[in-house]
């Protein structure tokens, strides 16, 4: 089963809840819950997509960086300039009065205005990678809640059937005692047992509306209007060899976003040399005297010298910042790999315990109960012997199942590291 990028599949608990009965009408049920109350993790992680305020503000940014790019491609607005003079030879003789207009126009050179659109491009690319990362990363938290509240409901499960063997203990327990086969003392024990029981039944319930409450809290939910998940621990994938879950490393976001930093770092590099060529300001217009009505045409050149500016400081901190994206993009490869790493051996070793428990702890555990229960009915085991037994297989039972639910979690680590499924990888 992977559960970032396939729904989990809904399966009853009861072939994990071995039979814990005291007599053949124990057997562990559960009431299967309202079809509208159910909630898939398909349906919670297009909820918390769609709802999520940290993802739509990030969408927003992105948009807003489009705005950039479009503005780093426009041309400079061209200034009209318009002069009226007066210039008289004596204070009260007749004046020489002129006006003119200009229009002058910036023109940039050296191909400033394509590599500052190509540098913003890539600003917005790198920002849409770092919208996946998020994405992905906000999937691989709901898988990861999705599982905890999946394993709270049989944590719960298991409780409510510890709660139950305990009362049947006790009535047996009570019933050796009137019978005189038994001290009082082991109706007092069974009774204690029975407290315990109850009490962790009430910790796993309440622990079980708190992680639903977190997990509804993702797609900005106030409270859970679902009252069950459906979901399956107990599902498997093949793990393939660590090489070939190392190369599909290429396709996270996160690498991707690196890509981008550098590339955009080497295109502002390319703008910052581009800016050491001057550019050039065009002006043109018309000039008229106002006395002799005679027009004349104005052309003007301007040019900047760079004799002292030549845009040094800019152009040696653009070639430290590739370095430096050069850098962040190893780091980046680095983490990836050393978190896979973790991920594979963790997930191979919560393999092995997963089938150890399963083949071998959890038999020998239901055998040795039933065989407790047996000798105590007969009178050939007393209760601290049952009670051990029964204590054994319950905290058995909760160890199996939170090596499942930590096997579902190193699932989705790896499935967020290589952004994709597991499955897809093998085959």
């Amino acid at each position: 089963m992977t559960l970032i990028f396939n729904p989990m599949s809904s399966a009853s608990f009861a072939d994990t809840v071995p039979d814990t009965a005291i007599d053949d009408n124990s057997v562990i049920t559960t009431t299967a819950p309202d079809k509208e109350k159910e909630l898939s993790l398909h349906d919670a992680v297009q909820l918390t997509l769609q709802y999520n305020p940290e993802l739509a503000a990030f969408q927003k940014e992105i948009k807003a960086l489009g705005g950039i790019t479009l503005q780093a491609g426009l041309l400079p607005n061209p200034v009209a300039e318009f002069d009226n003079e007066d210039i008289s030879s004596r204070a009260d003789g007749p004046g020489a009065r002129f006006s003119s207009i200009r229009i002058s126009q910036l023109i940039e050179t050296g191909g400033k205005r394509s590599a500052r659109t190509h540098a913003a491009s890539l600003g917005q690319a790198r920002a849409e990678h770092d919208y996946a990362t998020l994405r992905l990363d906000l999937i691989a938290r709901v898988a990861n809640m999705f599982t905890n509240v999946l394993a709270g409901q049989k944590r719960l499960e298991l409780a409510q059937a510890g709660q139950q063997l305990a009362q049947k203990m006790v009535n047996a327990a009570s019933k050796r005692v009137q019978a005189g086969k038994a001290p009082p003392i082991e109706e007092t024990r069974a009774k204690v047992a029975y407290a315990t029981a109850n009490i962790e039944r009430e910790q796993a319930q309440r622990d079980l509306i708190s992680l639903r409450k977190q997990l509804a809290l993702l797609w900005g939910g106030q409270t859970p209007q679902f009252e069950h998940v459906l979901g399956d621990l107990e599902s498997f994938v093949a793990i393939p060899e660590f090489n070939i879950l190392e190369e599909r490393l290429h396709a996270n976001p996160l690498t991707l976003s690196g890509l981008r930093n550098l590339e955009q770092r080497q295109a502002l590099l390319t703008l910052e040399k581009a800016q050491r060529i001057p550019d050039i300001t065009l002006n043109a217009g018309v000039r008229r005297y106002g006395g002799a009505h005679d027009t004349t045409a104005l052309v003007g050149l301007s040019i900047p010298l760079p004799l002292f500016n030549r845009n040094q400081g800019n152009l040696l901190a653009a070639h430290q910042r590739v370095d430096q994206a050069i850098d962040q993009r190893a780091a980046i490869d680095l983490q990836l790999r050393t978190l896979l790493v973790q991920a594979y051996e963790a997930l191979t070793a919560a393999d092995n315990e997963i089938i150890m428990l399963r083949t071998e702890i959890l038999p020998g555990a239901k055998e040795a109960f039933s065989i407790a229960n047996r000798g105590y009915e007969l009178g050939r085991f007393g209760f601290l012997e049952l009670l051990d037994a029964q204590r054994t297989l319950f905290q058995n039972q909760t160890l199996y199942l939170s090596a499942l639910a930590n096997y579902q979690r190193l699932v989705n680590e790896i499935e967020r590291l290589i952004a994709g499924s597991i499955e897809e990888a093998v085959n």
